[in-house]
């Protein structure tokens, strides 16, 4: 992959310094610029590839990028509470976790048993199964599934969310059955969790999203969209080779942070699904420290 000019010239700025030299941070601004404030990690899964060789090795780069809080979806065959402790004594906190559908549908206290082993803030759910178009009834019982979580795993301190994927913008009346999935999910207990990916993909408006759902955007992921990558599907899937650094794609970036501050968003995490995230997060953590909105 061809770096950016912007990322080589710059002589100053943390991140920049430690992608070329591989030293640790200690500054805990990380991310964090003249406008954007945070709080910024990484979803853990942009890794999945290097976990699987590496599991220790992989947390020691994720720390020397400075990285301070992550977001997990799964533990790479190490017993959760330990994985835990593994990023902790990097000075990590796992703030969030994605679970499967199923374990919500049949077993939320298993789900809650083990966010809380990991000390969880949110636990969430990433894909609802469906075949073929996603259709109402999937979506109401999908609600329901989401109503209940939400209210199990309150009652351990934790929160629901749901992390939208692309495939819910179906018509539905006057809208679409995202509009229905909100309207049918308890505000107090199901939580949304906004990847701007997937919002574009299917094309969508991210500040409209947030204008319009406000602050039950608790949680975002940051990535950006190669210019070039077709859109408009409601698949919820594409190459991840279309996955660019932030601020290197076809997104308004500026627009769409300045909207979710509008909206109170609690929690950004940046996902790099492409064959090049060791070379991409460092890129995009160094945009994010220097964009103006």
């Amino acid at each position: 992959m061809q770096l950016n000019s912007r990322f080589l010239l710059s002589s100053v700025g943390a991140v920049a310094l430690a992608a070329l030299s591989g030293s640790v941070l200690a500054s805990e601004q990380v991310g964090i610029g003249p406008s954007f404030k945070g709080p910024i990690g990484l979803q853990l899964y942009s890794l999945r590839a290097q976990f699987a060789k590496d599991v220790p090795g992989t947390l020691d780069e994720v720390q020397r990028w400075g990285i301070k809080y992550a977001e997990l979806a799964g533990t790479y065959g190490v017993e959760p509470a330990k994985f835990a402790a593994m990023l902790r004594e990097r000075g990590i906190t796992p703030i969030s976790g994605h679970f499967d559908y199923a374990l919500y549908r049949d077993d939320p206290e298993s789900v809650a048993r083990e966010a809380e082993a990991m000390g969880l803030k949110y636990a969430g759910c990433a894909w609802i199964p469906h075949q073929g178009d996603f259709d109402e009834q999937t979506c109401r019982q999908a609600a329901a599934v989401f109503n209940k979580a939400g209210a199990v795993l309150a009652k351990h301190g934790i929160q629901f969310f749901y992390h939208v994927h692309g495939y819910e913008f179906q018509p539905y009346k006057n809208g679409t059955l995202l509009d229905l999935l909100f309207k049918e999910t308890n505000p107090k207990t199901v939580h949304y969790e906004m990847d701007i990916f997937w919002i574009v993909f299917p094309g969508q408006d991210p500040v409209k999203l947030f204008k319009k759902y406000g602050n039950r955007w608790e949680l975002v992921h940051l990535k950006d969209m190669r210019k070039g990558t077709i859109t408009g599907a409601l698949t919820g899937g594409t190459d991840v080779r279309n996955d660019a650094a932030i601020g290197d794609g076809i997104m308004n970036i500026p627009a769409i942070l300045k909207a979710a501050k509008r909206a109170h968003v609690k929690w950004y995490f940046i996902e790099d699904e492409s064959p090049w995230s060791e070379k991409q997060v460092p890129e995009s953590l160094h945009y994010l420290e220097n964009v103006r909105f």
